[in-house]
C-alpha cells in the first residue's frame, strides 16, 4: 500500500495509518503465544493431541499409569514429586509415564493425549474419576502392581529390576 501524505490527502492517510495500526495490533493479539495448561504455544504451533493405545506399547515399553481427579489432588502431587527425581531411571527401564487426570489434560511421556484415550484407560482399569491409583503394566501387557496411595519410585524400580525380562535387558545392555 502506498500512502500519499500531501496536504489534500493527509486526513485520508492518517485514517489509513490508523486502520493499518489497528489491524496490525489485532493480528498480533490474535496470533500471539497463548498459554494452555502451562505450556506456551507459538502462533504457528498447533497443540498436538494424540491417542494412546496401551496395546501399542506391548513388548516395547513398560507403562506406569497414574490416575487422579486433578493436578490439585494431594496424592497426585506427592507422586509426581517422587517421580521428578528419577527421570533417568524411567528411560533406562523403558518406562512410559501416563498421567490420566479427570478434570485436566492427560499425558503420555509429556505428550498430550485425547480424552477418549484417557476414558478408555479409566474403563479398562476400572478407576473412577474421583480415585487416585498407580498401576504398573509390564512389557507383556499384564498388570504388575496397583496402588491406591503414592508409591516410592525406588519400590517401582526394584520391582521392575527383579523381573526376568528386565534382568535380561540389564545383561544385554551391560555387554554393549
Amino acid at each position: 500500500m502506498v500512502l500519499n501524505l500531501n496536504s489534500s490527502e493527509s486526513k485520508l492517510g492518517n485514517v489509513n495509518n490508523s486502520v493499518l495500526i489497528a489491524l496490525t495490533l489485532t493480528a498480533s493479539i490474535v496470533l500471539s503465544p497463548v498459554s494452555i495448561a502451562g505450556t506456551v504455544q507459538g502462533s504457528t504451533d498447533t497443540i498436538k493431541m494424540s491417542s494412546f493405545n496401551l496395546s501399542s506399547q506391548k513388548w516395547q515399553n513398560r507403562v506406569l499409569l497414574v490416575f487422579a481427579p486433578s493436578v490439585d489432588n494431594p496424592s497426585y502431587q506427592q507422586q509426581m514429586q517422587l517421580f521428578d527425581q528419577h527421570q533417568n531411571g524411567f528411560k533406562d527401564r523403558d518406562l512410559v509415564l501416563v498421567q490420566v487426570l479427570a478434570t485436566n489434560k492427560s499425558y503420555a511421556n509429556g505428550q498430550l493425549i485425547d480424552e477418549s484415550s484417557a476414558a478408555n484407560l479409566r474403563n479398562r482399569f476400572r478407576v473412577d474419576k474421583e480415585n487416585f491409583r498407580v498401576i504398573l503394566v509390564g512389557k507383556d501387557g499384564g498388570v504388575k502392581r496397583s496402588d491406591t496411595t503414592p508409591v516410592p519410585t525406588t519400590a517401582i524400580f526394584e520391582q521392575i529390576d527383579a523381573m526376568p525380562m528386565r534382568q535380561q535387558e540389564m545383561q544385554e545392555r551391560g555387554r554393549k
